[in-house]
């Protein structure tokens, strides 16, 4: 019976312990700001980088997530997965390499729905030139990279 209840109550306890830890290592954030601000949404929607606003801010995965107007903030909110940066919003070549870095937010691109971030566009270029082998890297590494 006793087991029964702690492997029921095991997401909730295990939740709080992240919130009190403050936010998680596997979103590139700042001070608690997802992405250092940029609006997530607008890689898509827009086809470019956006800032966001503070006053268009929402909760999401133990962080702050800015957003560029009500309804991107609206349409982050319907489906964060569809939204998300892959990697955790860190460059993902950094993340195919073995290493968790910062992004340039005018160094991206989404393939098959998903948006992919990079340092800066020299590390782009690098990117570009194999781009599936540098996702099967990225996506065998993001695991223990992403509790680091």
């Amino acid at each position: 019976m006793h087991r029964r209840l702690l492997l029921a109550l095991a997401p909730v306890l295990l939740a709080g312990r992240a919130r009190a830890d403050g936010p998680p290592r596997a979103i590139n954030h700042r001070a608690g700001v997802a992405l250092d601000g940029w609006d997530a949404v607008a890689w898509f929607s827009e086809a470019r980088p956006r800032r966001g606003d503070p006053a268009f801010r929402a909760a999401h995965a133990g962080v702050d997530w800015h957003f560029a107007s009500a309804a991107h903030r609206a349409r982050f909110l319907a489906d964060p997965a569809a939204h998300l940066p892959r990697f955790g919003g860190f460059c993902a070549y950094g993340v195919a390499r073995g290493y968790k870095v910062d992004i340039d937010p005018e160094s991206w691109h989404i393939r098959d729905g998903l948006l992919y971030l990079n340092y800066d566009r020299g590390v782009q270029r690098q990117w570009q030139r194999d781009i599936p082998g540098h996702i099967a890297r990225a996506e065998a590494n993001w695991p223990r990279l992403a509790e680091s």
